[in-house]
This record gives C-alpha cells, structure tokens and sequence, in this order.
C-alpha cells in the first residue's frame, strides 16, 4: 500500500513540475480593418489593429510564448513579420511570403511564437507589398527575466516611440507607381507614433515624465525609405540596447536611425518642467522633413520651445556615431553570463559572400537587385517548396556567385534568389553599396556582428580592420553611399531566412533574397516539424497536400 501511494505521489509531483515548467503564455487577438485618418491632415486610408494606429504594443519577456490570433478585415491577403525576432528552428512563424502563406480576406490564422535570448527593443509590420506604407506597424519588446539583471536601474517607465517617414498615398496607390517603373519619390512627412505635433497649443503629449525621474525610450524607425535623426529638445540621450544587444553606455544628443533599425535610450526629467519636443529628421535629403511631438513634465507649465534642435550634416558624422558603438562585454545575456563571452574573432571563416546593390532603370522598368538578380516571390512559398520536397518545380539554388564582379548589375535577371548555405558554418558577409544613396540591409533568424563599415570598396586586406572584439550583435545593417559593410555570423538556425532591402521601395522591386539553412540530420533538435491542421497554411503546388513529418526526436 506505501509502495502504491509513493508511486501515485510521485506521479502527481511530476505533473505539477510539467504545468510549473512551462513558458508563460501571452495571448492576443487582432482585429485587422481599414481606416480613415490623417497623420498629416490629408483624409487617407489607413490599416488599425484592434481600431488603432500604430497598433498595440507587444509586451513580452524571455521565454514567453506569443499567440497572436489575427482576423483579416481587409479586401486583401495579409501577413505580419516581427522584425527581428528570431524565431528559433521555425521560419513557419516568420511571416514573409518565402516562408509563409497569407492569410486571405475574410480569415483568420493564429501565429504562435517564442520569444527567446534577445533582451530588447523590435516592431511587427504587415510584409506583403506596399501594406506597411498604410500601418498595421507596432511595438514589440522582449524584456529580462527577473533571474537575469539588465545593466542600468528599472526605469520609471518605459515608452515606444516608433518613427518614420510617411506618404499620403494609400499603399496600394504606392504599388501601382512601383508597378508602372517610376520611384515611390519624396514622402510627405514624418510621423512619431501616427502623429506630427502641429505646435499651435492643441497638440496632446506622446508621453508624460515625473520630475527627477529616469525613463527607458524604445526608438525605431518603422519607416519606408529615409533615414532619420532623432532627438529630444534639451535632454540627452544615454544609448543602453540596440537591436537585442546591450552596449557601452555612451551619451548623444542625437542619434541617427536607419530603416528598420531599434535603439533604446535612458532620459533623465531633470530640466525644468513644462513641454518639449521630441524631433525626428530626416537625413541626406535636399530637403528635410521634420516631425514632432510632445514630451510633457507632469504639472509642467509653459509650452515647447520653438526652436527646434538642428540635426547633423552628411553621412560621415552618421558613420563616426556607428563607430561608437560597443557591445557591453560585461553585461548578462538573456542566459547568466556575460556579452562578450562568445567569441565570434577567433572563429575560422568558412565562406564568403559578396552581396552588391545593384539598379536597373532600363526599358523604363526600375528594379533593384543583389548580384544582377531582381528576387520575384512565387505562389508557392520557397519554404514550403522545400519542405515538400519540390523546390527543383518552384526555384534553383545559388544564381548567384559569391564574388561577383563589379560590372555585375550590366545585366539583370528577373527570377526567385535562393541561397543554400551549410549547417552550422561562419560566413562573412559583405554589403556593397555603388550608389549615391544609403542603403538598410536586415536579415530573418539571426543576429550578426557588424564588424566594419568603410567608404570604398571591400577586398580581403580589408580583414584587418575589423572589430574582432566588441562589435554590436544585430539584426540590420546601414551601408553609406559608395561604402561597403561586413558582418559574421554563425548559420546555426536551420530554416528558410529573408535577406532584404529595408527600403520599401527596393525590396518590393526585386533587392530581396532567401537564404536556406538545412539541418543535415533532419533531427527536431535542429528544427520543428511543420505545424499541423490549420497553424501552417498550405497554398500553391502544395495546397490541398498531406502534411508529413520529415524530421525526427532528439
């Protein structure tokens, strides 16, 4: 009779310690429809989240479990990417058209997701099309365990400003100038959070702070097209994360974001109280837009001051601030210990890939490209192909050489851009950028060391100026005009992962390509099986097809 209760009791104790164990869950359900508002006081068509916009804030911490079940009101196939976000072992999640199908009008699908080790500031947006032109853009922070302590006291409170320029054109209008071979051209403004504070005594604050009180600002420029300067009236700026990475605590008045790109600053309420503008710019334009809005001291009296202040001049200051910026090597991870501990400059590279921006403008039909190819999405999602073992029907593996010539983008070839890239391997990867515009680069299911960027053009003597020590760990990379960037990384996450332009513009013509890293052992300790019923659905030369399990246990 003992021997049978201590086996019951056993029992019990083992479930408890399943249900405990467990990753909390975080459940969210969008109502996605269009709306009409003006951001900058022209009526247009907008797409709300739940009636909002931007839309609401995801606000998670390590390890937790997303479930965001998301109904299409609108009159088109829709899909969200979290930008950044890792999305360990599963690129079903990654919600991008090489990976995933869209969810049609009328429908609803569920994303279900794990936030893992990266401590930090992203945002989610609609990724097919022009879509994020119009909204459907928000929030989304990873935050620390309390096992896990961050480098700076807890702030009072901690705020989403998510910047970034803005078209009055609806984004289906966009796409039809982009399909008929013209650029998208100069935006109409710059909004902060939806809105341009008009600075005639009516405008509401963004935020509110308590006198001698520290608080956390999570910045990221959501936009289309333009890089942005972004600063607070009289109130510097203490950088503490960037991308998923926290970094030497350094102080600017400003900071220059570009597309795609999150930083998060502490700010202290020590001036005196009353309203000041938060400003964000644009930069290496002709002409500068400018957007505003409302930082307000609590019982604050008197309103902000008009004279705004000036953002700085050309890309060479941009690129001595990226210079400046360290990885905090003494600083916890999203595990116990420390940044620096992973060693990325002692690793033997493996491959090399040379990636240079190329423009075609010929036969009126502007395109841009990565090697001479212009990337197309197919009906069948490129993951998808793979999985059910029919990529040879959908698209090729490696078009492209990894050292391309420079006379590369002479002749350009329109067609899906897939490359295969081995299990586990180091790869440098170099940005080449021959143009008079700066370019944002970002990639899907990692984060990579940034370890140069230098004007010119790359050869491998260029080795020796690499920050082979504390170079930041992130997601997306800025390449200055007739400059060129290298970044390391280690292709540890077996999937199919987007590589693209963060400019709308270039990525929708073509700049775009996937890189596909497979798990040799086919083993779910590398990768998760496809979800089952309705969490993954099917469309193209796979619809309708029996899902099968091709990887196996541990």
């Amino acid at each position: 009779m003992g021997g049978i209760m201590y086996i019951v009791l056993l029992c019990c104790l083992s479930t408890m310690w399943v249900v405990q164990g467990e990753d909390p869950y975080l459940f969210f359900t969008w109502d996605v429809t269009y709306g009409t508002l003006s951001p900058l006081g022209v009526p247009e068509q907008v797409i709300l989240i739940n009636g909002q916009f931007p839309g609401p804030n995801i606000n998670s911490t390590s390890n937790n479990n997303v479930v965001v079940n998301v109904f299409n009101n609108l009159d088109e196939p829709l899909l969200f990417h979290w930008n950044g976000i890792q999305q360990r072992k599963n690129s079903w999640q990654d919600g991008v058209p090489g990976t995933t199908c869209p969810i049609l009008p009328g429908t609803n699908f569920t994303y279900k997701f794990q936030v893992k080790d990266q401590i930090g500031s992203y945002f989610y947006y609609p990724s097919i099309g022009m879509q994020r032109a119009s909204g459907g853009f928000g929030g989304l922070r990873v935050n620390s365990r309390l096992l896990i302590p961050v480098p700076y006291p807890d702030p009072e409170d901690d705020y989403t400003v998510l910047i970034g320029d803005w078209y009055t054109k609806s984004h289906s209008a966009l796409s039809k100038f982009l399909d008929s071979g013209r650029s998208l051209g100069r935006p109409e403004g710059v909004l902060l959070n939806g809105k341009s504070a008009k600075g005639d005594g009516k405008d509401e604050p963004l935020f509110t702070m308590k006198p001698g009180k520290t608080y956390k600002y999570r910045i990221c420029n959501v936009g289309l097209k333009n890089s942005l300067n972004f600063r607070i009236q009289d109130h510097p700026m203490k950088l503490v994360e960037m991308e998923g990475s926290h970094v030497v605590q350094n102080t600017y008045d400003s900071l220059d974001l570009h597309v795609g790109q999150c930083f998060s600053v502490l700010v202290v309420a020590d001036k005196e109280p009353k309203d000041y503008y938060m400003v964000a710019s644009t930069r290496f334009t002709k002409t500068i837009l400018t957007g505003k809005g409302i930082m307000r001291y609590a019982n604050g009296k008197g309103p902000a001051s008009p004279e705004i202040p000036e953002a700085p001049v050309g890309w060479a200051w941009s690129l001595n601030q990226f210079r400046s910026f360290r990885w905090n090597l003494t600083a916890s991870a999203a595990r116990p210990n420390p940044q620096g501990s992973y060693h990325y400059g002692q690793i033997n590279i493996t491959r090399t890939i040379k990636l240079i921006n190329t423009v075609s403008r010929g036969s009126d039909k502007l395109r841009y490209a990565f090697n001479g190819v212009s990337h197309i999405d197919t009906e069948t999602p490129l993951k998808l192909a793979e999985y059910f073992e029919m990529a040879d029907k959908v698209f090729k593996y490696n078009i492209i050489s990894d050292s391309p010539s420079h006379d590369v983008g002479n002749t350009l070839i329109i067609q899906p851009n897939v490359l295969n890239i081995t299990f586990r391997t180091f790869v440098e990867i170099i940005f080449e950028n021959p143009e008079k515009s700066i370019q944002s680069f970002h990639l899907d299911g990692y984060s990579f060391f940034l370890v140069a960027i230098e004007p010119g053009t790359w050869s491998p003597e260029k080795r020796k100026n690499y920050n082979l020590l504390d170079a930041v760990s992130r997601h997306t990379v800025q390449v200055f005009p007739k400059s060129w960037a290298a970044i390391m990384l280690t292709f540890d996450n077996a999937g199919m992962w987007n590589v693209r332009s963060e400019l709308a513009e270039n990525r929708y013509l073509g700049q775009q390509l996937y890189i596909s890293v497979q798990s040799p052992e086919r083993s779910l300790r590398d990768e998760y099986n496809i979800p089952e019923g309705d969490a993954c659905l099917l469309c193209g030369a796979v619809k309708g097809l029996p899902k099968k399990k091709l990887y196996s246990g541990f």
